[in-house]
């Protein structure tokens, strides 16, 4: 099992509390990051958002793709898992930039591909913007095109979406980055298991979760291809007792008391394709997170990340509220008590 926390770029992951004490600020973004790798994470998800889904539309969000170069300098292990748009990005600029990240911290670049759902957002950005099963095609041809520009000496490509003639990239770096991808439609399914590296799941129980994996191994399989690694989001609430536990669990759940966070749950449910009904008070936590049910003591905790483990998941995605304290405490009690390796 490996250890991943969600970098905090929207200054929280609560919906309905306005203040969490967790800046945007680049010191506390650093700090986060260099205490990161004493606690014992391995890695860091820099999701990509113009707009904040979290607080409401016109508060602050970070940009992936300025912040990335950033917390690359300060870390020393910590792998750098870059969310990326295709409908904000051509896969030539993608390619150029992973090349010059890979000079900064050798080996520790990596890609979330995301296929964008916030239609609001590309309309006010003035990006491009597909129906559901389109920008899966947009999202295949635009790896196809990254894969080649990462591993040919010179690329044409003359396609639906992107026109390449004789493109050179170099330096190149010296392994492929990984290819996380997210998505429960049958259609993302089908990209997912062709074109991605690891497959990267919202929260949800370890049976669940567990039936999922066999499905896109299966799927894997299938095609004769390497098998898949599997991530899973989750929201962490640790305690030293469950009383205090359930206590906080039920001050994050009122989502109602925000007309920002109910705008914004209703965008994502329209422009999603979700297996299952994500509850308005679920959705006060992001991706889905209360429902890997990693809340309760740190005796708890690791009983459920064993469950994980079992069902066939590699690394946990994590999130925390406030981020300092809460990583710490993560670190110091599940952590370092955890069996790895």
């Amino acid at each position: 099992m490996r250890f991943g926390y969600w970098m905090p770029i929207f200054g929280g992951w609560l919906r309905n509390v306005q203040d969490e004490g967790m800046s945007i600020d680049w010191p506390y973004i650093r700090d986060l990051a260099v205490d990161a790798e004493g606690h014992g994470f391995d890695l860091t998800l820099i999701a990509e958002l113009n707009l904040n889904d979290i607080k409401g539309h016109r508060a602050p969000a970070l940009d992936c793709w300025t912040l990335a170069p950033a917390v690359a300098a300060v870390t020393r292990r910590t792998e750098l898992m870059l969310a990326v748009r295709p409908n904000y990005h051509v896969p030539s600029a993608t390619a150029k930039a992973l090349s010059t990240l890979d000079t900064i911290a050798p080996g520790r670049i990596s890609l979330n591909v995301v296929s964008s759902w916030w239609k609001d957002e590309a309309a006010q950005y003035g990006a491009p913007f597909d129906v559901h099963d389109a920008r899966y095609a947009r999202t295949q041809e635009w790896l196809e095109v990254l894969r080649r520009l990462l591993t040919e000496d010179t690329v044409t490509h003359h396609g639906a979406l992107y026109d390449l003639q004789g493109t050179v990239l170099e330096p190149k770096p010296p392994r492929r980055p990984t290819v996380y991808m997210g998505g429960e439609s049958p259609t993302a399914k089908e990209l997912i298991s062709t074109q991605g590296d690891a497959y990267v799941m919202h929260g949800d129980p370890p049976e669940t979760i567990a039936a999922k994996i066999a499905d896109m191994r299966e799927r894997r399989a299938a095609r004769g291809l390497a098998p898949l690694t599997f991530g899973v989001s989750g929201y962490v609430v640790c305690r030293d007792t469950e009383e205090e536990a359930q206590a906080e669990l039920r001050r994050i759940l009122d989502v109602r008391s925000s007309p920002e966070a109910y705008a914004s749950y209703q965008d994502f449910v329209e422009g999603s394709q979700l297996e299952s009904q994500v509850s308005l008070e679920e959705y006060g936590v992001s991706n889905r997170g209360l429902r890997a049910g990693l809340v309760g003591t740190p005796e708890q905790i690791i009983e459920r990340l064993r469950a994980y483990e079992q069902a066939g998941v590699d690394l946990m995605l994590l999130q925390f509220s406030p981020q300092h304290t809460e990583m710490a405490r993560f670190g110091r009690e599940v952590i370092a008590a955890y069996p790895r390796g």
